[in-house]
């Protein structure tokens, strides 16, 4: 039996792993999906590193041990953990950055949802946890806020490798790769060498379906004749065919003489992430958001579930150039129906930065109970 992870790599496709915890890089564990399964990267968040630091006691003991020795508060000891699990993971992956020639091989780490709105804040953390990690594979998130989106481009000018974070609309899409190619000219500018930075653009998939089928089976109340064939036609299909248009405008903007004069100095592609690729709808295949999104210079990161359930029972192949006029179909009957996709995304946005800012918060106060109690012992 072949293994489906390693299928998806003849594609053109990276694999990496949504998630981070110590005993997966101790453990020895994440070499094995180094080794076994092709993984090539990986990514984390503030919600990820709630789960991991308040859900396992694989941090108690440093925990206590750098509250008995350092005076730190509750962020900076986070971040103290944050880095150390990031380094370690880098180290791992540093083969595979050797290997691919610095395209895959990079863990990210991102800065405080409590700076989405906060171009100046995004930039000073991006810096600091830039040169705290001090590993080339590296890649700091960046959320495509109003706010995030400047503070990319400063950070690509800087040689600061950048994921994109938080993107669901293709015209959002479309100014974050402004922002890299500008930030990559800059740097040009500077007589940097543009083969030393990189980015993704971190685009979410399931999150759009949720929220689209949501308002879908509340107009389905009372839908009823062409209105209802319409409405039940869109039902999980929408995130799909949003992100194999976006895909499309990734081709043609990487295609502009523009872009091939960077390209001639070794600069690389911003590539497409396919990010919140679980499935969330138990009547979807569980495999869904993977299989038909699979194409040339493109990345999946997969949550633990949906990277052992491809494993499992995964089919590759080359989806993710299929059926684009049906794609232009859905996005203009959403139009049709009265769903407007900007709002749609404008509200995920919106409320994917509070998803991330109360873990974030509720990880602080663990942390900082933790220090309280080990003060006291």
């Amino acid at each position: 039996m072949g293994n489906p992870l390693l299928d998806i790599q003849q594609y053109g496709q990276s694999i990496w792993y949504d998630n981070m915890q110590r005993s997966l890089i101790t453990s020895g564990a994440l070499k094995r999906l180094v080794d076994d399964d092709g993984l090539r990267g990986m990514t984390s968040n503030p919600a990820i590193f709630e789960k991991a630091i308040t859900g396992s006691t694989d941090y108690d003991e440093a925990m206590q041990a750098l509250a008995r020795q350092q005076d730190m508060d509750a962020k900076a000891l986070y971040e103290h953990l944050a880095v150390g699990d990031i380094q370690m993971a880098t180290d791992i992956m540093a083969s595979v950055y050797a290997r691919s020639n610095k395209r895959d091989g990079y863990v990210s780490l991102e800065v405080s949802p409590h700076l989405a709105h906060d171009t100046a804040g995004t930039i000073a953390e991006a810096r600091r946890l830039w040169h705290d990690v001090d590993h080339p594979n590296v890649m700091i998130k960046v959320p495509a806020t109003p706010a995030g989106i400047p503070a990319i481009q400063q950070l690509i000018s800087e040689g600061i490798n950048v994921n994109v974070t938080l993107l669901f609309a293709m015209a959002v899409y479309e100014q974050v790769a402004e922002a890299y190619i500008a930030g990559v000219e800059a740097l040009v500018a500077r007589g940097r060498d543009p083969r030393g930075v990189a980015s993704v653009a971190s685009f979410f998939i399931s999150r759009i379906d949720t929220a689209v089928d949501n308002l879908i089976e509340a107009r389905l109340k009372t839908a009823q004749g062409t209105e209802e064939q319409l409405l039940r036609s869109l039902l999980g299909k929408v995130a799909i065919a949003n992100a194999r248009l976006t895909y499309q405008r990734y081709q043609a903007i990487y295609d502009t003489a523009r872009w091939q004069a960077l390209a001639a100095q070794g600069a690389q592609t911003q590539r497409l992430l396919w990010a919140s690729t679980s499935t969330k709808n138990p009547t979807y295949r569980d495999v869904m958001y993977v299989e038909e999104l699979i194409g040339p210079d493109t990345v999946n990161t997969m949550p633990t579930a949906t990277f052992d359930a491809f494993r499992d029972h995964g089919r590759a192949r080359a989806s993710l150039e299929e059926h684009l006029e049906a794609a232009h179909d859905t996005m203009e009957t959403l139009e049709r129906v009265g769903i407007a996709m900007q709002e749609v995304t404008n509200k995920l946005l919106e409320e994917a930065v509070k998803l991330f800012v109360d873990p974030f918060d509720k990880l602080l106060s663990a942390v900082e109970e933790k220090m309280a109690g080990a003060t006291r012992s």
